[in-house]
């Protein structure tokens, strides 16, 4: 056992880079703001009532509890891992390089896979947003171009200038869920408000395997708490608390909201209202209890919800690069930072390129900009994240085995393995529910499902190839 961790030291920072500017709220805003909760409501928790019932709450509330288990280890291990490559180094750290390398590959394809399918969203949403308030029909590829342009500026801008642009929008787009809330629990909700979206009859039910798989994929981003490592005020603090205030947020908060939703109609009347119109279920309820003006804020709000979780992607996935690019895996000209506005401007820029090339390639198919472009591009994003949360949570015991700590038995063996067994059950129930995330053929299914696995082999090819090419590159990975 050696004496410290390897990786104690500080790592060395990039020329330029702005250091020590993120509290905790700024950082929690990025992750909440990546899940974007207005979007995740409207657009999937009517879904979720629909095939679990009254029970779905708990749902959300089950898989936030499994994060937080997750956390446990994780932010415990931030402490240590100084690097700003968040998953891969963690597992690098304690699964050994080629898993490291597999799983950097992973976190860019799947981070990606996040960010660019959801401007098929952007598209979506702002063509039903200019048709219900204007009846005008709008094409989506330009929205989704402007879009595109939209987010490349706002990481081009800084880090502070993104915090605060997300903390405007979060704010709006919770306030507005707030609003119905309000409405709601002050009228009584449609028959009097009722726990028995708790109770364990409407829980332990069939149906809530797919709330779940639903509600993890609602947290899905939730651990790049640790890819502003670099930025934040004392971030051995700051990271583990804007971790558990995110998870805690989400949590409570997307629960809170579905079960909003539920008393809005009433138990016996919410899950046929959610399959008859799952895009109305809560136009509706925030028509009847707050009125029609709120309505059409809300259709402005899911586009400004959905521009904030692309910004918080696109943040981090420039991280990401810029981290790849200092281990010498990706170009050394990712690594650059802009010397007015000390952002990684190229990695950046790679970034929106690569989103319009997709973008692009989609509607030259003539494909439906969510049923394929976000449906079937998030797929293999969130299954790939969800894989590299899973590695994360089994590297941990085995990175502490072998360095000296002051840390406890619950954070170091015990949380991470239940974390790891919960989450090869949350991954397990996502993909045999994958036709409810994509509503595609059993073949185009089976494609999306193997983009993660064959990604993290390729990192391994890739790693056995730096090994032999460049050595030097492949012993300083991850530290």
């Amino acid at each position: 056992m050696s004496v410290t961790s390897p990786q104690s030291a500080p790592p060395s920072t990039p020329p330029g880079l702005r250091t020590g500017t993120l509290g905790t709220a700024d950082i929690a805003f990025f992750v909440v703001s990546a899940a974007a909760p207005l979007t995740v409501m409207a657009g999937v928790a009517p879904i979720a009532i629909a095939l679990g019932g009254i029970g779905a709450p708990a749902g959300y509330l089950l898989a936030g509890l499994t994060l937080a288990v997750f956390a446990v280890g994780f932010t415990a291990m931030s402490r240590h891992v100084k690097g700003g490559g968040a998953f891969y180094a963690y597992i690098t750290q304690g699964l050994g390089r080629p898993a490291g390398i597999g799983a950097a590959l992973l976190a860019m394809v799947g981070y990606n896979g996040m960010e660019i399918g959801v401007y098929g969203l952007l598209g979506s949403a702002t063509q039903d947003t200019v048709h219900a308030l204007f009846g005008a029909d709008v094409p989506w590829l330009p929205v989704s171009l402007a879009g595109l342009l939209l987010i490349w500026y706002g990481g081009f801008r800084s880090i502070d200038f993104g915090a605060k642009l997300l903390g405007v929008l979060l704010v709006a787009e919770t306030g507005i869920l707030v609003l119905l809330a309000a409405g709601v629990l002050l009228d009584g909700g449609a028959h009097g408000l009722s726990a028995a979206s708790f109770a364990p009859g409407n829980v332990l039910v069939p149906g809530t395997a797919a709330v779940l798989a639903f509600a993890f994929a609602a947290f899905t981003g939730f651990e790049s708490t640790v890819i502003y490592r670099r930025e934040a005020r004392d971030p051995d603090r700051t990271v583990p608390r804007a971790t558990y205030i995110a998870v805690g947020f989400l949590g409570l908060f997307y629960a809170f909201t579905v079960w909003i939703a539920i008393q809005s109609f009433g138990d016996a009347a919410v899950v046929k209202a959610a399959g008859s119109d799952p895009g109305g279920l809560f136009f509706t309820a925030i028509t009847t209890y707050v009125g029609g003006w709120a309505a059409d804020l809300m259709h402005v709000l899911i586009v400004t919800s959905v521009i904030a979780s692309l910004l918080a992607f696109h943040n981090a996935i420039n991280r990401y690069g810029l981290a790849l690019a200092d281990e010498g895996v990706l170009p050394r000209a990712i690594a650059r930072i802009h010397p007015k506005h000390r952002s990684p401007y190229v990695a950046g820029a790679a970034q929106t390129v690569l989103g319009a090339v997709v973008v692009l390639g989609f509607w030259a198919a003539g494909a439906d900009p969510y049923d394929q472009l976000l449906l079937w591009v998030n797929t293999p994003g969130m299954l790939g994240l969800m894989a590299l949360q899973l590695l994360a949570a089994l590297a941990v015991p085995f990175f502490f085995r072998r360095v000296t700590h002051q840390e406890g038995v619950w954070r170091t063996v015990v949380a991470p393995v239940a974390a790891t067994l919960l989450l090869a059950a949350a991954i397990t129930l996502v993909a045999t529910h994958i036709d409810l995330f994509t509503a595609a053929s059993p073949l185009v299914n089976g494609a999306l499902m193997a983009v993660a696995p064959a990604v993290f082999v390729i990192g391994l090819a890739l790693a056995w190839r730096l090994k032999r090419t460049r050595p030097t590159t492949y012993e300083r990975f991850g530290h």
